[in-house]
């Protein structure tokens, strides 16, 4: 007999087991109507005195993936979870929590407050709250450290990183393997536990000493990165744990829940929030089907592409005209995947299965059954518009052709195919077998079903696809030019290569922009800039960088750049050559130096990317200022828990935005300060750029999430 109660919750009988069903698709996420319909079941059954056995499982792929996280913008309303918990495991019969798929945030400390939890292989079962910013507020951070430990729990709880079966069976989180049907094998397990007399069993009656109390959580805080302690909830949690393991039960949760609240309404948790959703890739409709995959260009780009596409189960040929060149691209892939396998990132049959899927030519020809072909050779017009050439003639009709470029017209390079419709910009982020960001960039003509495969394959290779407009360097790099061109002037000005990139990593950059200069190889840009047709005629544009190149400072492969490298060691030293290089060209150019104090620095890189984002914007290359945020945290090392630029922009609002970019067209020159258009009207209108869409591209299903 079935009972059926308020949606998403539904109880069917099995004898005296009640099996409580959760069905809120996609992920069957804690929303309000959930939290009051499970609420109602538990209270029924525990007063039923025909149920003996009470068993909750998630319909779908999952348990229960977490929180509903839409409701976090608003005040909490009841019931609340805790609530809901509290009555469940207060229950007078055994609550079996049946777990597969995901089962995080919410749905663990679902989990947790059942009094048994039997699992299949499939499990993935952890807290990420801690990547929005939040802890967990619902019993986790009071019950999990009494079943696993107090360091356990505070490693999966500031780590984020939920653990598998395995590992959820040796620390005790699971009591009972399912290996058939789950459902099945939960009323089974259930029906045992009934037949044995098994006790209810409370986390909560259990205790919790501290080992080495004040002292231990001293030492685990000294022993966070300072990127983690940057997000509030990181400390919340040790804390949070800390007051558990001196105070009682009720008392612990009570905090939890208190400190979860602070963090929600934090600026922190807000950007994590505005990215979890913003990364979000929406399912374009009308993709071309893929099977095959060609790259061409055997270089590190072109095999980070392969590795990422025959791990994801592509067939891949690797062309380079260079057969030297292919045999070094097959051994690059060879050794990747077999350190992947060495380093328990893949199994040793899922490393050997993508090794075979690659193979590699050194003819165009060879790509004449492909489905998709991605070029991957040097960042030349003149080089790509021959390949792109070449193409167009060796491969099928309905072929996708994508280039690779980061800054190159996808419309020039797409006129040399003969095939317009087919090719679409595909910008890799370096390594590209292991970045997650991929900028798809439309050209003109670029047909809609082009756009939806390019988004269809990244997501199949775990990439976050966006989607931009055709302009030189696109999203990314096209801001990251008007970032670097302030740092190069500050250089010029006064200040020194550590300084900036001191002050920029306080920020929260992940690198300072010299170092990351260094690292990718300063003569990567030096040739950009060289193709760049619409250079300025400014003596001053990124002269540091290019004089540094010109003298054979090249970065981390020369060992000088910016800085100086020393034998195996990766972190660079300031250079007094540079400070002495610096300081006569800026005596060459009649720039008289001074002081910059870090909070200039800051404030003019910020302003650079956000008032080239505003121009993005209004010219329609990116669709949503999410867009752009995404396409900077992904790619660039901006700081999460800042939300991107545009987010960052709307933080300080966009009056003192406009204010702050005219002061510096007053004290610098309007030259590279004048407002963008969108900026002005916007912070004239009391607007933002979280609330502004480009409708006319949205509509055309432009935007990537």
């Amino acid at each position: 007999m079935t009972e059926t109660l308020p949606n998403p919750v539904s109880v069917t009988r099995f004898g005296t087991v009640a099996l409580v069903e959760i069905e809120n698709p996609p992920v069957n996420a804690l929303a309000l109507p959930v939290r009051a319909a499970l609420l109602q079941a538990i209270e029924a059954l525990d007063g039923d005195v025909g149920v003996a056995a009470i068993v909750i499982h998630g319909r779908g792929r999952h348990f229960i993936a977490g929180a509903d996280v839409r409701e976090f913008d608003a005040p909490p309303r009841p019931p609340l979870l805790n609530d809901v918990l509290l009555r469940l495991e207060a229950c007078g019969k055994p609550v079996i929590a049946a777990l597969h798929g995901t089962t995080l945030g919410g749905g663990a400390e679902l989990a947790l407050a059942s009094h048994y939890r039997c699992a299949t292989q499939d499990l993935s079962f952890g807290f990420p709250e801690v990547r929005l910013g939040l802890l967990p507020g619902s019993g986790g951070t009071v019950r999990l450290p009494r079943l696993v430990g107090i360091e356990k729990a505070l490693e999966m709880m500031t780590g984020g990183t939920p653990v598998g079966f395995a590992a959820a069976v040796s620390l005790g989180l699971v009591d009972q393997e399912v290996a058939g049907d789950l459902r099945d094998g939960a009323i089974v397990y259930a029906r045992e536990l009934v037949r044995a007399g098994a006790p209810v069993r409370r986390v909560c009656d259990r205790g919790l000493a501290a080992p080495g109390a004040s002292a231990f959580f001293g030492d685990y805080r000294a022993t966070l990165s300072p990127a983690a302690v940057r997000v509030p909830a990181t400390l919340r949690i040790v804390e949070a744990v800390e007051f558990a393991a001196a105070q009682p039960f009720r008392a612990a949760l009570a905090r939890a829940r208190a400190l979860f609240e602070e963090c929600r309404v934090s600026s922190e948790s807000k950007a994590l929030r505005h990215l979890f959703f913003a990364e979000r890739v929406a399912s374009v409709p009308g993709a071309r089907d893929i099977g095959r995959i060609g790259v061409v260009g055997a270089g590190t780009m072109g095999s980070g592409i392969a590795i990422s596409a025959a791990s994801a189960g592509f067939d891949v040929t690797l062309v380079d005209t260079k057969p030297e060149a292919v045999a070094a691209g097959i051994a690059r892939i060879h050794k990747a995947f077999a350190e992947a396998a060495r380093k328990g990132r893949m199994t040793a049959a899922a490393a050997a299965a993508a090794t075979t899927r690659v193979s590699g030519e050194s003819d165009l020809t060879a790509l004449a059954t492909a489905d998709l072909v991605i070029e991957a050779v040097f960042e030349n017009l003149a080089v790509k518009r021959e390949v792109f050439a070449r193409l167009g003639a060796a491969c099928r009709a309905g072929a996708v052709l994508a280039t690779n470029t980061s800054t190159l017209d996808v419309e020039v390079i797409a006129d040399a195919s003969g095939r317009r419709g087919d090719v679409v910009g595909m910008h890799f982020f370096s390594p590209a077998n292991i970045m997650r960001l991929l900028e798809i960039v439309r050209g003109r003509d670029t047909a809609p079903e082009v756009v939806a495969t390019a988004l269809a394959v990244g997501r199949r290779l775990g990439k976050i696809g966006v989607v931009v407009g055709n302009c030189f360097g696109f999203v990314g790099n096209r801001m990251l030019y008007a970032y670097g061109r302030e740092r190069e002037l500050m250089l010029l000005e006064g200040a020194l290569p550590e300084q900036i990139d001191r002050a920029l990593e306080a920020f929260g950059m992940a690198m300072g922009p010299n170092a990351v200069g260094d690292l990718a190889g300063l003569d990567i840009g030096y040739q950009v800039r060289r193709e760049w047709r619409d250079r300025p005629d400014d003596p001053r544009f990124y002269r540091i960088s290019d004089l540094l190149v010109e003298q054979g400072r090249l970065g981390q492969k020369s060992g000088r750049g910016f800085y100086r490298y020393e034998t195996a060691v990766r972190r660079g030293q300031p250079d007094p050559e540079v400070a002495t290089l610096i300081r006569a060209e800026s005596a060459r150019l009649g720039i008289a130096r001074r002081e910059i104090g870090d909070p200039e620095i800051v404030e003019r890189c910020m302003l650079a990317l956000i008032n080239e984002g505003a121009r993005i914007l209004d010219e329609r290359i990116a669709a949503r200022s999410a867009d752009i945020d995404v396409v900077w945290c992904n790619g660039y090392g901006f700081p999460r828990q800042r939300g991107g630029p545009m987010f960052y922009a709307d933080t300080l609002g966009l009056p003192h935005v406009l204010e702050r970019v005219g002061h510096y067209g007053a004290t610098l020159g309007a030259r590279y300060w004048q407002p963008a258009g969108l900026l002005e009207r916007l912070a004239r209108t009391g607007g933002s750029f979280g609330s502004w869409r480009d409708e006319a591209a949205a509509g055309r299903g432009q935007a990537s999430a």
